[in-house]
């Protein structure tokens, strides 16, 4: 059994280093974590994000540390039980409740060439982005990612755009046929919703397409087996998504708000963490 100890204030509920004491937290998993792999292979400016900074937790969620993108990716250390924070956006179309998917590119290291949710990524270790109180940090997150993925101008969304609904607990390797496979994720991933109108422009070293569906067009991408998924919005989708998409279009519709909006799920939060598998 390893001990990972990394020095650091502690982290208030803010997130922001508590000053007023110094302390070390410690976090045991079940071996010794592999530090370093070669990434020669892949594209240069996935390879530069692999040194991002995520935020280490624990399986209730407890910030501990920080470990690179690059570590906590790597299945030998997944294996350990090295557990990140991640979030999962999705975004509706106002006017009709369409979700807004996208493709990841051929050029991602981890699960390239998949559909997914609108936006899905990580909150970095920084004091804004590691604020929990009102899940601030994640939000922030979303809103500096989704630009650099999907090109949505700067400023289109806010932190009170998104309605936060439930964190799930889910480990994917990127290859389930291979044993031996060097990537994969094991993340507390926190899923909001949001119903805004955007104009995109997709990086292409992150997106190679981007579309909108209805619940129906989404079960008949399910159905064509020529489509790849990633496993979270798989399992997203199998557990979680289609009643609350029925419950948003329905309550909407009901309160003759004339367009839908994600808000009326905000009774639907939960403050526990759902394990999927």
């Amino acid at each position: 059994m390893t001990t990972i100890t990394e020095p650091h204030a502690p982290v208030s509920p803010t997130g922001h280093a508590d000053a007023t004491a110094a302390t070390t937290a410690t976090k045991t998993v079940t071996g010794a974590l592999q530090a370093d792999v070669d990434l020669e292979a892949y594209d240069e400016e996935q390879v530069r994000l692999m040194e991002e900074r995520c935020i280490l937790v624990d399986d209730q969620d407890v910030a501990y540390g920080e470990g690179s993108k690059k570590r906590c990716h790597l299945m030998s250390n997944i294996r350990q039980g090295l557990l990140h924070r991640a979030f999962s956006v999705f975004l509706f179309r106002p006017a009709d409740g369409a979700l807004l998917l996208q493709k990841r590119a051929d050029e991602k290291i981890t699960f390239p060439s998949m559909w997914t949710n609108t936006c899905c990524s990580h909150p970095l270790s920084t004091s804004l982005e590691r604020e929990e109180k009102g899940e601030m940090g994640v939000r922030r997150a979303a809103i500096r990612k989704l630009p650099h993925e999907l090109g949505v101008p700067e400023g289109a969304l806010e932190e009170g755009d998104f309605t936060y609904l439930t964190k799930i607990h889910y480990l994917a390797p990127c290859d389930e046929d291979d044993e031996d496979g060097i990537w994969g994720e094991h993340e507390v991933d926190y899923i909001l919703f949001a119903t805004k109108d955007v104009s995109l422009d997709p990086n292409p070293n992150e997106v190679s397409d981007a579309r909108y569906v209805t619940e129906k067009e989404l079960r008949q991408m399910f159905e064509d087996k020529a489509n790849l998924f990633t496993p979270w919005f798989k399992l997203i989708c199998n557990h979680l998504l289609f009643p609350w998409w029925k419950l948003m279009l329905d309550r909407s519709a009901e309160q003759g708000l004339g367009r839908v909006d994600a808000k009326v799920l905000e009774d639907q939060r939960e403050d526990g963490i759902r394990k999927l598998t």
